[in-house]
C-alpha cells in the first residue's frame, strides 16, 4: 500500500524569483522564475510530491507558476495575502524575509488546510488574461478621458483623444476575442448562456466569471460569498458591537459585480425588491448595494449549480 505524503510547500513569489520551503526540511530553495527555473523546481517536487503547495495571489504575478504546477499534476491553493499575513501576526512572527514568508506560507497550508484552488482550462486562461487587459484598457480610457478634460493645448488634446479611440478599438477587439473563445468551448458557452439570461449580467461579466471564478456552481452560498470578499465580518469584542464590514477576496470579481448590481437595481426585478426592501428598512444606500451583489452572487452560482437559466419565480434563495 503505498504511503500518503503529508509533505506542504509554501512559495513566497516576487518577479524574478520564487523561495520555496518544504516542511520537514532544515532550510528553503530558491528559484529564478524563468522557465528553467520553474523545470528544476518541478523535478524537486515531482520526487517529494506534496500534499499540497500553497502561494499568495500576488496580482497576476503567481499564474505562469500555477498554471506550470496543475499542468504537473499538483495540488496548489492561492490564498489571500491578508490571511497570511493574519496568520504570521497570530505566530508573532514580525521578522519578514522572503524565506520566512515562504516557511510561514508553508505552515499555513499546513494548519489551516485552505482551499484548493482548481486548474483552468487552456480557454479559460486565455480567457483570463483577456479579461484583465479589458480591464486595463478601460481604467487607461477613463484616465485619458480625465486628461482629456483639461488639456489646454490643441496638438496634445488631439494626441489624448487618439488615446481613447485606440483603447476603444482595443476594447471592442477584446470583447469579440471572448466571445469567440466563449463559443468555442461547450462548457464555457453553456455557462455564459446561463449567466446572461439573468437581467444585468452582459457577456463581459460572464466572461470574467467563467475566467476568473471556476468554483461558481461548485460551493454553498457563504463560501461563493467569502471567496469573493462579500461576506460580511464581524467587528465585536465584549460587549461592543462594531459595524459589519466586507473584504479581501477576488477585487477583481468584486469590483466585476459592482455594474452588473446597479443595472439590475432597475431591470432584475428580484434584485431591485431586495434593495428597495434594505432601503426602506433603513440600510444604507451603500450597504444595500453590496448585500445586492452578494445576493445576485449567489443567484448566479445556484443556477450554475443547477444548470438553470433565470426564472424570477424558479430560482429560490
Amino acid at each position: 500500500m503505498q504511503q500518503h505524503n503529508t509533505d506542504y510547500v509554501g512559495i513566497d513569489i516576487s518577479k524574478s524569483k520564487f523561495d520555496t520551503r518544504i516542511s520537514g526540511r532544515p532550510k528553503g530553495s530558491v528559484y529564478e522564475y524563468t522557465p528553467d527555473g520553474m523545470k528544476q523546481f518541478m523535478k524537486v517536487l515531482q520526487k517529494t510530491q506534496p500534499q499540497l503547495i500553497c502561494l499568495e495571489a500576488t496580482g497576476g504575478l503567481e499564474r505562469k507558476l500555477v498554471a506550470c504546477l496543475h499542468k504537473h499534476g499538483f495540488s496548489v491553493a492561492v490564498v489571500n495575502p491578508r490571511q497570511i499575513r493574519d496568520f504570521a501576526r497570530a505566530k508573532n512572527r514580525l521578522a519578514k524575509t522572503d524565506q520566512i514568508d515562504a516557511h510561514t506560507i508553508m505552515e499555513f497550508a499546513q494548519v489551516m488546510q485552505p482551499r484548493i484552488t482548481p486548474a483552468l482550462t487552456q480557454i479559460q486562461q486565455k480567457m483570463r488574461e483577456f479579461s484583465a487587459r479589458r480591464q486595463q484598457a478601460s481604467k487607461m480610457i477613463i484616465q485619458e478621458q480625465n486628461r482629456l478634460d483639461t488639456a489646454s493645448d490643441r496638438d496634445v488634446a488631439k494626441m489624448i483623444s487618439d488615446s481613447i479611440q485606440f483603447y476603444k478599438k482595443q476594447l471592442k477587439h477584446i470583447e469579440k476575442k471572448l466571445k469567440e473563445l466563449i463559443d468555442a468551448d461547450e462548457e464555457s458557452r453553456e455557462r455564459s448562456e446561463i449567466l446572461q439570461s439573468v437581467p444585468g449580467v452582459a457577456g463581459t461579466t460572464a466572461a470574467l466569471l467563467i475566467s476568473d471564478l471556476p468554483e461558481l456552481g461548485s460551493l454553498n452560498r457563504k463560501q461563493i460569498a467569502r471567496l469573493i470578499g462579500l461576506a460580511p465580518t464581524n467587528r465585536d469584542s465584549g460587549t461592543l458591537r462594531g459595524k459589519r464590514t466586507i473584504g479581501g477576496g477576488r477585487v477583481r470579481i468584486r469590483n466585476g459585480l459592482y455594474m452588473p448590481t446597479v443595472t439590475a437595481l432597475n431591470h432584475n426585478p428580484r434584485i431591485k425588491a431586495f434593495y428597495k426592501r434594505l432601503v426602506e428598512n433603513g440600510k444604507p444606500k451603500m450597504v444595500a448595494l453590496v448585500a445586492a451583489m452578494r445576493k445576485l452572487l449567489i443567484i448566479l452560482n445556484t443556477m450554475v449549480k443547477e444548470g438553470k437559466k433565470w426564472e424570477a419565480n424558479v430560482i429560490k434563495i
